[in-house]
């Protein structure tokens, strides 16, 4: 598990480095007062050489992973100027947020349906250790797990409800539901990478070029099923209450066939895709 450690200011390990130079180069201008000055120079500038190693500089947002010889010693996530062993070989890993802009990708959808879906993703380190040996790349590891979880996602619901009536979430219209699973799923697939998912949505969504065409058409026709039918049960309302408010105040009395004929002319009338021309009736009604 990650651990995190505070090593000492960089500041002090600087100022004795710098000491050392300076001793170092003093000591090799006095080489001809004594030998000893020799060994004293370069005893000085592997000591400045030494501590300049173990010098680091962590920016905001970034840490440093430390390792000893093979063993994890822990993680720096401090900012500043710090001194370590000079021993530990380290590895920088960003703990800024990074978007992921998924390539489009061609899949079927959950009744077979060849689909274009392309997601962004929002997502961050959170565990050093986990994203340092856990894994060998975790942003490529991130990259081909998220393609994996779009593909999944397209795969596991409808594009929309037009074949499979029953279905209660589809891609189309699932919304803010279709993004959360898809960030559930991307979690779990990115856990073991320590990675954390802040934001993922679908950002494209389309029939396949094969098939948009014969889709468009479908999506007319029941645009147009539907409106129909809103227009047919206004209309029989509308008719119903014309013989109701005629018999109640008895204006005219008509048997059954003409109660039907004005049904038939009212019904022409109201669901008629244009006005309907009107013929003025100069005789009786029973003309």
């Amino acid at each position: 598990m990650e651990k995190l450690i505070k090593p000492m200011s960089g500041y002090l390990a600087l100022l004795i480095a710098v000491v050392c130079f300076f001793a170092a180069i003093f000591s090799f201008m006095n080489l001809e007062e004594s030998s000893l000055y020799a060994v004293l120079g370069v005893v000085l500038m592997i000591a400045t050489f030494f501590i300049l190693k173990g010098l680091m500089i962590i920016n905001p947002n970034h840490s440093r992973v430390l390792n000893f010889f093979g063993k994890y010693v822990g993680t720096v996530k401090e900012n500043g100027l710090f001194f370590v062993n000079p021993l530990y070989s380290t590895i920088k890993i960003s703990l800024r947020s990074d978007n992921l802009q998924g390539q489009t990708l061609k899949v079927n959808d959950k009744m077979g349906n060849p689909i274009e879906i392309g997601a962004v993703i929002v997502w961050q380190v959170g565990d050093t250790y986990k994203a340092a040996y856990d894994v060998s790349n975790y942003t490529s590891y991130v990259r081909t797990q998220s393609e994996a979880a779009v593909r999944h996602l397209a795969g596991s619901f409808p594009y929309d409800n037009l074949e499979d009536e029953g279905a209660e979430i589809t891609l189309r219209e699932g919304g803010d539901t279709v993004n959360h699973i898809l960030e559930k799923e991307l979690s779990e697939r990115l856990a073991p990478a320590g990675v954390i998912i802040k934001e993922a949505r679908i950002s494209h969504l389309a029939y396949a070029s094969e098939i948009a065409g014969a889709m468009l058409q479908r999506q007319q026709a029941a645009a147009i099923v539907a409106a129909r039918a809103k227009i047919v049960d206004g209309a029989v309302g509308m008719v119903e209450m014309a013989l109701n408010k005629l018999s109640e105040k008895d204006i005219v009395e008509l048997d059954n066939e003409k109660k039907a004929a004005m049904v038939s002319n009212l019904m022409v009338v109201l669901c008629g895709e244009k006005a309907a021309t009107p013929i003025v009736n100069t005789g009786t009604l029973y003309q």
